[in-house]
């Protein structure tokens, strides 16, 4: 236990028969369950995981029948951790880059009632992470970063796709997963979910291990950003109806909308003027009204954006 709390670590994995050993054999004794959730790997890794057990009783091996992603591995896991009784869900990779030497700074604002949801920030701790974290990994993290922001309203946080989070059982229990994302993407997602649902959020620091010679990532930083770009899209304006329609409604929908009504209305009518200036005189009245309409609606945009922010605090 930790200062009287029961912690679950939820570590969902997929094909990661190496590397699993030496997240398992670093698990701290503050640790009381480990739930390994196997997403169908086709590797040996259920079996490395079974031998692990056999010298650690709090390991329990999850296998899903189908392949169902990052994200579901982590709400079978948050769902097992809840039945169970714990008191706060951690989830780590099973990559072995997340290190729990760090568990202090993700479980104390939670016991102490500072947030619902705390998740790792690697750039609090600038050194490291700009240090050993790739190029176009790091420009990558920063698009999805600001995406992430604008697409869940928690513009106070950063390092949006860091997988390292600590989670209560109370704001398990308020979140409806059905309405989650699964697959990858599913930090950004989660995020646009549990502001829907009221959940505080908190970045805290941690350090990245990086291992020389492994793999530092499944996917590519362009096309994870294509595949996720639009679910975010969609998860804005989820997030606008279900929390500021349904929930409890506020002006600031009307804001959204002027701004992404006005800002294309102007640049097409805009662009039109323009064709037409190459081929004579134009009207001063229709310049006037474009840049009327870019101005109110940049202006409108912004109160929005400004009084979402305000909102997510």
């Amino acid at each position: 236990m930790y200062k009287k709390n029961k912690i679950a670590l939820v570590i969902p994995a997929y094909n990661e028969e190496k590397l699993i050993i030496p997240t398992l054999t670093h698990v701290p004794k503050t640790i009381d369950r480990v739930y390994v959730v196997d997403d169908c790997s086709t590797d040996n890794m259920a079996e490395v995981v079974r031998g692990l057990m056999k010298k650690d009783k709090r390991i329990r091996l999850v296998s899903h029948r189908r392949n169902q992603g990052p994200g579901g591995g982590i709400i079978t896991g948050y769902k097992l951790a809840l039945k169970d009784g714990y008191d706060i869900a951690v989830v780590i990779g099973g990559d072995y880059q997340m290190d729990l030497v760090d568990l202090p700074n993700f479980l104390d604002p939670l016991i102490n009632k500072e947030a619902d949801y705390t998740k790792g920030n690697r750039f609090i701790e600038e050194a490291t992470a700009l240090k050993f974290m790739p190029a176009q990994r790091l420009f990558g993290n920063s698009m999805l970063s600001l995406l992430t922001k604008i697409a869940s309203g928690y513009y106070k946080i950063f390092d949006t796709m860091d997988g390292y989070t600590g989670m209560t059982k109370e704001a398990i229990k308020r979140v409806d997963w059905r309405c989650a994302w699964k697959g990858y993407g599913y930090p950004a997602n989660f995020l646009i979910v549990f502001n829907a649902f009221g959940l505080k959020v908190l970045d805290v620091p941690r350090r990245a291990i990086y291992i020389k010679g492994e793999r530092q990532t499944q996917i590519k930083t362009l096309k994870y950003i294509m595949k996720v770009a639009p679910m975010m899209f969609r998860g804005f304006f989820w997030r606008l109806i279900k929390k500021y329609v349904m929930r409890d409604f506020h002006p600031l929908v009307f804001f959204y909308f002027m701004g992404m009504l006005l800002i294309p209305i102007g640049i097409i009518w805009g662009l039109k003027i323009l064709f037409q200036a190459m081929s004579g005189a134009i009207s001063g009245n229709q310049v006037v009204l474009v840049a009327l309409f870019l101005i109110m609606g940049f202006q409108s945009l912004l109160f929005a954006m400004f009084f979402d922010m305000e909102e997510s605090k």
